[in-house]
């Protein structure tokens, strides 16, 4: 099996890795570029716990193989924001208890923050079937809902303050 050579944007910080057709951007997050953040749950798409940003969509990334990110932008959780700094959504989550856990959170906030930059001021039945893909054991979702329809609208929620 050929070698490709790919150079991903992982939070603004452009990595290179030799891969197979076959490696998954998962494989290559973690393995290859330390991006911890990005969990491995199911490798079949049905969990949504490995979900990232991919040039703002967010993308299982264990369905995604990593030729598919070569030359494209990457987003983990840690890319959002910081401990110093973080991103109003993760301050949300924390705020509202929508971390348990926490197996699910960075593939929840990062398909909430998708979920807001394309509908601002969604409703709660939207927020619901925006993270459908998201699988949380702990929660109940009712603390997540809460937490991303906090944010919803806001000007300094997602709506305001992509970064």
């Amino acid at each position: 099996m050929g070698r490709h050579s790919i150079a991903i944007g992982v939070n603004g910080q452009w990595m290179k890795a030799e891969v197979t057709a076959l490696d998954t951007l998962l494989e290559v997050l973690r393995n290859r570029f330390g991006a911890l953040d990005v969990k491995n749950g199911c490798g079949q798409g049905d969990c949504g716990v490995c979900t990232v940003l991919l040039d703002g969509v967010a993308v299982n990334s264990c369905l995604t193989l990593a030729v598919q990110a070569d030359g494209r932008e990457v987003t983990t959780l840690k890319g959002l924001g910081t401990p110093d700094d973080p991103h109003p959504l993760q301050e949300s989550f924390l705020r509202h208890g929508a971390i348990q856990c926490g197996f699910c959170t960075s593939g929840m906030v990062l398909t909430a923050k998708a979920l807001l930059d394309e509908n601002p001021t969604p409703s709660r039945e939207q927020i619901r079937e925006g993270i459908s893909g998201n699988l949380c054991r702990c929660t109940g979702y009712t603390k997540i809902v809460d937490a991303i329809e906090d944010v919803a609208g806001h000007p300094e929620g997602s709506g305001g303050r992509v970064r």
